[in-house]
């Protein structure tokens, strides 16, 4: 089988979409399939479009670019779009409606939670054919080897990371703790970590930063601590509270959008008015929490597996799937364009070379 996935790989720390693609890789390949990140051959069996918005530094190619590739090379490959982004996340006001109309290029969509799905369904995306894949962390990175739990004689330390730096990745949350070390009650118990970019002018007062970090290196900072929090908002999915979980740590996590289906039973959910109160209820039974993190399910073998499974699937319908694209002709280049796009991308590639 050969897998086209829309992502434009990044070394060293990057987004959880880039963590994905590189899961992803690895287990294809190492269970002897060809992976490809652009739409050059003609034997493609599978396009998995990740990052459809030509202005983002992880996309690879657009529906545009599939549409083209549907019409004019290969209209037996399977389309497969993975929608792990909202304007929920950010306070934006484009990305649904752009995704909704990329959607309508793609066999099948893939989301990375129901409350993502729930939110595209509620807002008009059409598409019949889907599911929710949980997403999962690199377990031969992300393990609980070399992790201590708390011995109650040193302060609690807390930890998270981030490598996006807007407002709703948890900032509110992470001020309050804070603001908590800097008071009577909590500055002889508890320490914070953020391992991550931060807000252009913000700063800790009574916490430490470390800068970005990735693979091991990551998950050896992340194991120096005892409890994860993460406070992020409208999350789709996110990467890091699962790094941190396999990594052993119990999950303080905010009830907000796709978090609590990955942390549910494996922590404790909290809201900005109710903080304080669920970290004294964390510190006080931290043993029972730490205890149950050996259960934790999600990792990314699973998660390729089951998106493997769904190719194979889908593969082998791609037939009957094809009937139910709904390409706009307005999406689709004129064939000599085509052509030519096709030839200037080829000499530019050589060019670099």
């Amino acid at each position: 089988m050969k897998v086209s996935i829309g992502t434009s790989v990044k070394d060293g720390p990057w987004g959880g979409g880039n963590l994905f693609a590189i899961n992803l890789t690895n287990y294809l390949i190492n269970n002897d399939h060809d992976v490809v990140y652009d739409l050059k051959d003609n034997d493609i069996d599978v396009i998995l479009l990740t990052e459809p918005r030509k202005t983002s530094e992880s996309s690879a190619f657009t529906h545009i670019d599939v549409n083209n590739y549907l019409k004019y090379e290969n209209n037996k490959c399977v389309v497969i779009h993975r929608i792990n982004e909202c304007d929920e996340r950010k306070n934006t006001n484009n990305v649904n409606e752009y995704l909704i109309k990329v959607n309508k290029s793609a066999d099948y969509t893939v989301f990375v939670s129901s409350w993502l799905m729930n939110l595209f369904n509620d807002q008009g995306l059409t598409q019949k054919n889907k599911k929710v894949i949980l997403a999962g962390a690199n377990k031969q990175i992300f393990n609980n080897d070399s992790f201590s739990h708390w011995n109650k004689k040193e302060k609690l330390k807390i930890v998270t990371h981030h490598w996006g730096a807007n407002w709703n990745k948890g900032f509110d949350t992470y001020s309050q703790i804070d603001e908590m070390i800097g008071g009577e009650k909590w500055k002889n118990k508890i320490e914070f970590t953020y391992i991550g970019n931060l807000p252009k002018n913000f700063s800790f007062q009574y916490s430490k930063h470390v800068d970005p970090l990735s693979g091991k290196e990551l998950a050896k900072e992340i194991k120096k601590n005892h409890l994860y929090i993460t406070g992020s908002l409208n999350e789709p999915s996110g990467n890091h509270h699962i790094e941190g979980a396999q990594c052993g740590l119990p999950i303080l996590y905010i009830d907000s959008g796709g978090i609590p289906e990955y942390c549910n039973n494996f922590g404790l959910k909290y809201s900005p008015k109710n903080l304080e109160l669920k970290l004294k209820e964390m510190y006080e039974n931290y043993d029972f929490y730490y205890e149950n993190m050996k259960n934790y399910p999600f990792n990314s073998e699973k998660m390729c597996e089951n998106y493997f499974q769904l190719f194979e699937e889908l593969c082998s319908k791609e037939v009957e799937i094809s009937k139910n694209r709904s390409i706009d002709k307005l999406q689709v280049s004129n064939f000599y364009l085509y052509k030519l796009n096709k030839l200037v991308k080829k000499i530019s590639s050589k060019v670099k070379l």
